[in-house]
């Protein structure tokens, strides 16, 4: 037992020396990225570098924005419930590094644009422009919130405060250094942060497996796993309405990716920021390198996790707030009685687990069959008691949702490791969270000084703009802020904001496709074809089960599809070459 500082739910505690961890990292990061970002006075330089990154920073800073608080907290838990299936998800994401590579890079680079929507007006017109930046605006400022609210849980599990509160305090330490320093100190900062969440990570890998009982390899632990149905990563069937299989994961990830790092601000400004087309392109390929592996190993630790409580008693229920109210509240006998229930499921589960390994190690492929039939049964039963739980867990407290995805995870690593590496795992969490939003808010504020501020406002003073651009990301940070307090009725975060992602990716990368294949198409006919496409997403969302990665392919095919209609429908009109503004 650590020496405690912070009393925590089911009796654990943070030691002094976690703290110091992972205070000395926050505060080193904080300062680190306020020094880089120092003596920012023109807006090329407080939104862009000044274009003199190299691809190394460009690549941990993309993969940096993408790996928020989310992938290090609800990943591990999405595979502990599902499986690995999820990295299906990411299948299509290098394919889509290659075609960028050749394709957008060079044209963002020649026409030296500060943002993505800049293209759009020479391509087509001012309120094409307009439509695809206020359509970023909207899903990224919604999807801070969800990047906040994660660290936000984890400081309200540490210290019991107020949820509120401590929403307020990581925004306010991200915007910090993104505020003042722009761009800058955003890319710095995510190289460090980089560095802290791989040592977290890597930490919290080798623990679990050194933390499986004695005589249990890691080898025999992935058998556990795949016996349970945890090391599920490909699945062949092609099935609309099934979220991660291999085509939903090759198509509409591809098509997502895409339009994430092809469209999306809070990507394409981090490769804006490339001394050179090569620099960038290199940064962008480099992420689709590690990326994948990366998601597998994070997987692969949930599924390690879900193993070790095959062997450790497991709580019924991960989420201690949750836990608290529904043993003190109206059901509080009936939740007292599935905990014991559960506690005896799980006992008889964890005497399968061993037969099961006992079986294996005798080679009798007919004991070794039998033994993972009984693990299985005794699973399904530890399930049907667990959700009985989580009923009455509904029951005593209306508006909880029923699901701990988000805190599977944070609970292995507050119960289980020693101290200093809690401190340094919670500083890996936090360290993804304020990366991916620093980019995030600084992305938003760019956007919304060249494309709204600039360009609708008639405004063009570079030094008057980095102030804006201050205004403009303070500003966002708060809207984030209030959509957070919404984030804990939305169940597992990594699906979320995927899923919020996709209701725009696909509207927004299909304005993209037209502008640079459809030569012929006109903004007129783009415009209302992306209002058309939009619309037909949010009624899939709304009244189909079909999966939310093919939202991006829904949206992007209606837009390319009817922009042509529209195209030939409309009377003949002669329109003035548009000259490329950055006005």
């Amino acid at each position: 037992m650590h020496s405690a500082l912070c009393p925590l739910f089911y009796g654990v505690s943070v030691s002094r020396l976690d703290w110091i961890v992972l205070g000395a990292a926050l505060a080193f990061v904080v300062l680190f990225g306020l020094w880089k970002g120092r003596q920012r006075k023109d807006s090329e330089g407080y939104l862009l570098s000044g274009r003199d990154a190299r691809w190394t920073t460009i690549c941990l800073s993309i993969m940096a924005t993408q790996a928020s608080a989310i992938t290090f907290l609800s990943t591990p838990g999405q595979a502990y419930v599902d499986g690995m299936r999820f990295v299906q998800f990411y299948f299509g994401l290098p394919l889509a590094m290659v075609v960028l590579s050749v394709t957008v890079v060079p044209i963002f680079h020649r026409l030296k644009v500060f943002t993505a929507y800049e293209y759009l007006e020479g391509r087509f017109d001012l309120k094409t422009r307009t439509l695809a930046a206020t359509l970023f605006l909207i899903q990224r400022g919604l999807a801070v919130g969800l990047t906040i609210y994660a660290p936000a849980l984890v400081l309200s599990v540490l210290l019991g405060w107020n949820l509120q509160v401590n929403l307020v305090l990581v925004a306010s330490l991200v915007m910090i250094y993104t505020v003042t320093g722009g761009t800058k100190a955003v890319s710095w900062a995510q190289s460090l942060q980089m560095v802290i969440i791989t040592c977290g990570m890597v930490v919290a890998g080798v623990m679990v497996v050194h933390q499986l009982p004695k005589g249990v390899s890691f080898p025999e632990a992935l058998h556990v796993a795949g016996a349970l149905g945890r090391l599920n990563a490909i699945d062949a069937n092609f099935d609309l309405n099934n979220r991660y299989n291999l085509w939903s994961g090759l198509i509409g990830g591809f098509f997502l990716a895409l339009s994430y790092f092809g469209t999306d601000q809070s990507q394409v400004q981090r490769y804006l920021t490339g001394k050179s087309v090569t620099q960038s392109r290199m940064g962008l390929l480099a992420n689709g390198l590690f990326k994948v592996p990366m998601q597998f190993l994070i997987l692969l630790l949930g599924s390690l996790v879900f193993v070790y409580y095959q062997f450790v008693a497991p709580p019924v229920f991960f989420n201690p707030g949750a836990v608290a109210k529904a043993r003190t509240g109206a059901e509080a006998v009936s939740f007292k009685q599935a905990e014991a229930e559960y506690r005896l499921a799980t006992d008889a589960r964890m005497e399968r687990a061993k037969g099961y390994l006992d079986a294996r190690r005798s080679g009798d492929a007919m004991a070794e069959a039998q033994a993972k039939a009984g693990l299985q049964v005794a699973d399904a039963q530890a399930k049907a008691i667990r959700a009985s739980a989580v009923e009455v867990i509904r029951r005593s407290d209306p508006s909880s949702n029923g699901n701990d995805v988000n805190y599977i995870f944070l609970s292995y690593v507050l119960h289980s490791l020693p101290a200093g590496l809690i401190g340094l795992v919670l500083a890996a969490v936090f360290s993804a969270s304020m990366s991916s939003m620093s980019a995030e808010i600084n992305a938003l504020g760019a956007t919304t000084v060249v494309d709204i501020w600039r360009r609708l406002l008639g405004k063009n003073d570079p030094k008057k703009e980095v102030w804006v651009s201050r205004l403009a990301t303070f500003a966002w940070g708060c809207f984030a802020l209030l959509f957070a307090q919404y984030a804990s009725r939305l169940g597992s975060l990594v699906e979320a904001v995927n899923i919020l992602g996709s209701l725009f990716y696909g509207t927004i990368l299909g304005i993209f496709l037209v502008a640079f294949y459809v030569k012929r198409v006109k903004g007129g006919a783009t415009f209302w074809a992306a209002l058309v496409a939009e619309g037909v997403v949010l009624l899939c969302f709304a009244f189909t089960r079909i999966s939310f990665l093919w939202y991006n392919v829904i949206g992007c095919v209606c837009v390319v599809c009817f922009s042509l209609i529209f195209h030939f429908l409309a009377p003949p009109t002669v329109e003035p070459e548009v000259v490329p503004t950055r006005a």
